[in-house]
């Protein structure tokens, strides 16, 4: 009783209550903390224990909350988090600063620093103490650090000014992640069997290719392989086989040139010259090393502000780009590369004023941003299939400049002893005409035993969004080239395989899609024309309507028509495609579907639906060419393991069959093994660690995968250089786990295994009392932890407390006063926990 109030609380709530007391002080510590930055040590809180129901209110410790974020002196294993971004777990010392002996405070070696991305010009005023151990905050005003035990993590905040440029979910060089060691085999393996009816012949076949890999520092050494299996019953040596890596090679990133360096078997990569194989290395600008807003060409705005004033960039009323300007001439350089068509550009000044303009932009692959130079340079030796050498060493090299907000500069040269090309063409940005690319190459080809050939090839590439029309030309070129033309894979298969390959002449192409709003109407046309010096003609034609509508409630039903016709030697092969798809209910739908195929049709009613999130299946039954009833059934499932689809058919008095694929991959670390499914084979992961505890959901990259029994997985199909989230789906969890940290973040190179440690506390929860061994029990305030380090509970009065990740023979330890005084060991097996628990806390077994 207190000024004539009386409280009356049960024993139970009492305990409960009393952690909440904590919380709400913990609170109210951490607002006065954020308002009291005069001192980097003055921030110790008084607390008022009058508030609290404790008997003995002298036997209180509440000196781990005093200070916001204290912790301990000694090494912790943490994750680095720098303005909200996390990198990987490493080791943080927390240390006593040489004026402040009951403080504690983060050492940020230099190799911490390293990953804070400070700017160059910065980096020469940083300061160190601890004989140059640890970095002075002080020479980065308004730096701090900040150690967070709730999640094992260490919070940097950093002003923006001293830091390189980041951007959304994009970091800077110095903050990539170049992984673990480890080695990996991924794979796609499709196996099929069909039985012919009429004939009583059996066919089995099983294909498959896929990438071993292992991964050493900053270094990725690749093997593809492929290999194939078919065997047919009453045929003589009907089995055939055949497997072998089909190309080695490695390959690594060179942030300082913004560039990927691959050594081995390769294929040239190039704007200008045909591709071929050959060995050898090749260093090439990789535009998935820039920020996403930097990648790929985009318009560059300039103008002039009177005063300090807003730049706002629109495209039909949608703001795409906004950011403020000082007076004086700006110019903005980092608009997405999606972005085409016309720009609405509004500088608004400081009185009020406002000017508006417009700046009309197309984008097309032979533009480059202005002031930026790509490259690709190469060199080695031409091999064929089976890696027998043969023709010249060459060199090559090309490069693209933005000259300026319209014009880029292109070309290259492939330099090879008896063979030769150059090449050269301008880029321009013809603004409301759209983009257009003019090239001219240059052969020259010497063979042993007939004339020198040389020859020219002239190349016009343009592209254009029609807006007010609402349609736009994707791409189309015209490419010309002279009989004595030659590429460097034509010249190979001429000189040492006497081989008479097409001789290109004319080549027409065109890909074209409108929208009609006002019908729902969306077109597809897609047009290519190729002549020879020495063949006839081909051709290819591919043109598709489709509409959404809606009739009575039923809504989204979708029409489309699709025709085609090739070409090919003087032959014809013509066919038309309808398909009329009706929602049905909650996820599936109902379709039916003709083809027209040189005079023969075929119709289907098929019906397709999602069982999971991970699983979806479609049955079929029509009619084929032949008029034959044929019935069939899909089912595709994205497994932890592996991703699986199985199929099976049957066409009457033709033939049955079933197929299966999978397509998965194996990752192998020092951390563990982990079997997952995969799409990109040989591509970048992050192996996830959640201390041992399976079956916990773990989010990525559009999936859920569950931990294996090992309490690992892997999340696959990473974009390299992006800034990767993985999070743990809380919705999920088991009732006896806990995620004080659910989120992981990590900017991988291309190719590499990252390894990232969630927080994750598994186990009971019950109340329980710690006693020492004198019978009294540690102060009100005391912190459990775990192993790791971990907040497991809050000791309240008389040693109770409420207490999480009880498993059989845990071991968890007691702090106060500034360290460990005990530990407490959980019995093996448990009690009923209904009854709660009684926990000797023992000094004598600290190490």
């Amino acid at each position: 009783m207190k000024d004539n109030h009386m409280i009356l609380v049960s024993p139970t709530l009492k305990v409960v209550l009393q952690p909440i007391v904590v919380a709400v002080l913990l609170a109210l510590m951490e607002s006065h903390y954020a308002m009291a930055n005069e001192s980097k040590y003055d921030n110790e809180i008084q607390f008022n224990t009058d508030v609290l129901d404790v008997k003995d209110r002298s036997h209180i410790d509440l000196q781990e909350f005093s200070r916001a974020g204290y912790i301990m002196p000694g090494k912790y294993h943490m994750v680095l988090r720098v303005n909200k971004h996390e990198f990987k777990e490493q080791e943080i010392n927390f240390i006593v600063p040489p004026d402040d002996p009951k403080g504690s405070v983060p050492c940020l070696t230099p190799e911490i620093t390293e990953q804070l991305g400070i700017k160059d010009a910065k980096k020469s005023s940083l300061t160190w103490w601890n004989n140059g151990h640890c970095l002075n905050l002080d020479s980065l005003p308004g730096t701090h650090a900040q150690g967070n035990l709730g999640d094992n993590a260490l919070d940097v905040s950093i002003p923006q000014a001293y830091i390189e440029y980041i951007a959304d979910n994009w970091d800077p060089p110095s903050r990539w992640d170049e992984g673990i060691p480890g080695g990996l085999f991924d794979y796609n393996v499709n196996g099929r069997t069909i039985r012919s009816t009429d004939t009583g012949k059996n066919e089995q076949s099983v294909s498959g290719n896929g990438v071993f890999g292992a991964n050493y520092g900053p270094w990725r050494l690749r093997a593809d392989w492929q290999g194939q299996y078919d065997h047919v019953t009453g045929k003589q040596a009907s089995a055939q086989k055949s497997f072998r890596m089909s190309r080695y090679y490695m390959y690594r990133a060179v942030p300082s040139l913004g560039a990927k360096l691959t050594l081995g078997e390769n294929y040239l990569y190039s704007d200008v010259f045909d591709s071929f194989r050959f060995m050898g290395a090749s260093l090439i600008t990789d535009d998935s090393m820039l920020p996403p807003n930097l990648r790929g060409y985009a318009p560059e705005v300039s103008g002039v502000a009177k005063t300090d004033a807003k730049v706002t960039i629109s495209q039909q009323g949608r703001v795409i780009y906004e950011a403020q300007v000082s007076a004086g001439p700006f110019r903005i350089q980092d608009l997405s590369s999606a972005v085409s068509g016309k720009l609405d550009v509004t500088v608004r000044e400081q009185d009020g004023s406002e000017q508006t303009f417009q700046v009309n932009t197309a984008s097309i692959p032979y533009l480059t941003r202005p002031g930026l130079v790509r490259y690709k340079v190469s060199m080695g030796k031409p091999s064929d299939y089976q890696r027998h050498s043969e023709g010249p060493g060459f060199g090559s090299g090309e490069f693209s400049w933005g000259i300026n907000n319209g014009w880029s500069l292109y070309g290259g040269a492939l330099v090879g002893g008896d063979y030769n090309a150059l090449s050269m063409g301008l880029g321009r940005d013809l603004l409301s005409m759209g983009a257009l690319s003019v090239d001219v190459t240059q052969s020259r080809a010497q063979f042993p035993t007939q004339a020198t050939k040389i020859g020219q090839s002239y190349r016009v590439s343009y592209s254009k969004r029609f807006e007010e029309l609402n349609s736009q030309v994707t791409f189309a070129g015209y490419r010309f080239s002279e009989q004595d033309y030659m590429s460097m894979s034509q010249y190979l298969d001429a000189r040492y395989h006497s081989n008479s390959m097409y001789s290109n002449k004319e080549l027409y192409t065109i890909m074209l899609n409108k929208q009609f709003d006002t019908l729902g109407l969306s077109t597809y046309l897609n047009y290519s024309h190729q002549t020879y010096w020495n063949y006839s003609a081909n051709d290819s034609y591919n043109m598709s309507i489709s509409r959404y509508f809606g009739v009575g409630g039923i809504k989204n039903i979708s029409v489309s028509l699709t025709g085609y016709r090739t070409v090919y030697n003087g032959t014809n092969d013509d066919g038309a495609y309808i398909s009329v798809m009706v929602p049905w209910g909650t996820s599936g739908t109902i379709s039916y579907d003709s083809q027209y195929y040189n005079n023969n049709n075929s119709q289907s009613v098929s019906l397709n639906n999602r069982i999971d999130n991970s699983s979806t299946y479609q049955i079929t039954a029509g009619t084929n060419y032949n008029g034959k009833g044929n019935a069939s059934g899909y089912y595709a499932h994205d497994g932890d393991v592996a991703s699986m689809t199985a199929n099976a058919g049957y066409s009457d008095g033709q033939y049955s069959s079933l197929g299966m694929t999978l397509q998965g991959g194996l990752t192998a670390t020092a951390k563990g093994v982990v079997l997952h499914r995969i799409s990109t084979l040989g591509g970048t992961r992050m192996m996830v660690d959640t201390n041992g505890v399976s079956k916990v959901p773990v989010r990525g990259n559009g999936g859920t995968n569950y931990t294996n029994s090992f309490g690992k997985a892997v999340v696959s199909d990473l974009n390299s250089y992006y800034r990767s989230s993985v999070n743990v789906d809380i919705n999920k969890l088991a009732d006896n786990v806990d995620a004080p940290r659910s989120v992981v973040q990590g900017a991988l190179t291309e190719g590499a295994i990252g390894y990232r440690k969630f927080g994750i506390i598994a186990g009971e929860k019950a109340m329980g009392v710690i006693k020492l061994s004198d019978g009294t029990s540690p102060p009100f305030g005391a912190v459990v932890v775990s192993k790791e380090d971990y907040q497991t509970g809050i000791i309240n009065d008389d040693g109770s407390v409420w207490l999480i990740g009880i498993k059989p023979g845990e071991t968890m330890k007691v702090k106060w006063e500034g360290k460990v005084q005990c530990q407490i060991h959980l019995p093996i097996p448990l009690p009923p926990l209904s009854n709660g628990l009684l926990l000797p806390c023992e000094r004598q077994q600290l190490g």
